[in-house]
């Protein structure tokens, strides 16, 4: 990729824009492979930004919980069964070592497969890959020097701001029927490299100017340890610093191979309404 930027004569802050911001590629390993898969990325980006007018994301009215309320109501309607307000006290296993149910209190529900995050399974099963810093800012304005937008997706390309990860401001409002009128709530999120999460921040909480109220975590990262196949625990990677989804769609994608054996087909006419159920 580097030498295709290279043979367009684009300066180095032009690839860092190109890659980082429409491409939404979280470092610089991209530069020195093959550029097929990085420009098909700036295709995608277009193609969203030419149907979407104003930007290439979407975003869901009532914040992101819009997205598994719609995944329970398609679950449902093919039979799916859902038991509220339940911890996961333990995932047990039968004498092969293979999952077979989830324990809570004492209640147990069998299953041939499991399926879930990290967090619900014993440490052997996952690795540790990263830490994430992030932080939910309160703004009673729009982020200065956005034309006053709703709505606002900034990157800053790591490179730029002397840091190997990339730091993301996504920022939503009451058009978004997530906060009240007047209110605005930026997150600003990226990978540590350091101890300090404010230091790793700092250059997107400097965009933000006056914040009424801030909260800022460090959250512990994993991945699955084994593709699942053999305990038939299937386990999906933690959420990245990323305020795009990007990774988290492509290791949901990873994820359906891992349980089906096949590839998710995703060949379909993205301009029809009509839903296929």
């Amino acid at each position: 990729m580097r030498e295709l930027y290279t043979s367009f004569g684009l300066v180095e802050a032009t690839h860092e824009f190109i890659s980082h911001a429409m491409c939404l590629k979280t470092d610089d390993t991209h530069l020195d492979q093959p550029a097929a898969p990085t420009v098909k990325e700036l295709q995608c980006y277009c193609y969203s930004l030419a149907r979407y007018g104003t930007s290439p994301y979407i975003y869901p009215i009532y914040g992101l919980g819009g997205l598994p309320e719609g995944f329970s109501r398609l679950c449902a309607i093919h039979g799916g069964t859902f038991m509220l307000n339940r911890d996961v006290d333990e995932i047990t296993f039968d004498g092969d070592g293979k999952a077979n149910g989830i324990k809570c209190g004492n209640e147990l529900a069998r299953a041939k497969i499991i399926i879930g995050d990290p967090s619900y399974f014993p440490r052997d099963k996952v690795r540790p890959t990263g830490k994430v810093a992030r932080s939910i800012c309160f703004l009673n304005h729009p982020i200065a020097n956005t034309g006053d937008k709703e709505s606002v997706q900034i990157i800053i390309p790591g490179p730029q701001v002397g840091r190997k990860n990339d730091i993301f401001v996504c920022s939503v409002s009451n058009a978004h029927a997530v906060s009240a009128k007047g209110v605005y709530i930026a997150i600003v999120s990226t990978l540590m490299e350091g101890d300090d999460p404010n230091q790793e921040l700092s250059h997107g909480l400097a965009l933000l100017g006056n914040i009424l109220q801030s909260f800022t975590t460090v959250a512990n990262t994993y991945e699955p340890a084994s593709d699942g196949s053999a305990d038939n625990c299937f386990i999906s990677a933690s959420f990245d610093g990323s305020s795009h989804f990007e990774n988290d769609v492509q290791d949901m994608l990873s994820l359906y191979k891992r349980v089906t054996g096949k590839e998710l087909d995703m060949n379909i006419n993205a301009d029809s309404v009509e839903a296929d159920y």
